[in-house]
């Protein structure tokens, strides 16, 4: 469904190795660099547009947690707990542990962190695989 987003964090010295270590708890790697952003996943270019890619930039602004949500696919339930500790030891907060999700469905395994902005973020298994 996405094609790409961009989220804004406010000290990006704080925030871009909080989004470094989740990206890399999920198996996607930085691909793009500078002091003030950085870039994750693949673009899409003709007749490959089947990924997804991530832009952290430094905001012109107040950044506002308002209902703000994103979710990651973690390819399995390892990946689930590898992004919560990564988001943990780097200044995110839990919001939520990894664990099932049964109201959403049978197999939805998942946990929820916070952002050093307080962007509310998850990632997501939908395997029964532990």
């Amino acid at each position: 469904m996405l094609d790409h987003v961009s989220v804004t964090v406010s000290d990006p010295a704080r925030s871009l190795p909080f989004w470094d270590a989740i990206m890399a708890a999920l198996g996607v790697p930085c691909v793009r660099r500078a002091e003030d952003n950085a870039g994750y996943g693949v673009r899409n270019r003709p007749g490959d547009d089947g990924h997804s890619y991530l832009s952290v930039r430094t905001s012109t602004g107040t950044v506002v947690p308002d209902n703000r949500h994103w979710c990651f696919r973690a390819p399995d339930r390892a990946a689930v707990h590898a992004f919560h500790a990564a988001a943990l030891a780097h200044g995110g907060r839990c919001d939520g542990p990894p664990g099932p999700r049964p109201h959403y469905h049978a197999s939805y395994y998942a946990a929820f962190v916070l952002d050093p902005d307080g962007n509310r973020l998850e990632a997501v298994c939908h395997d029964d695989a532990l």
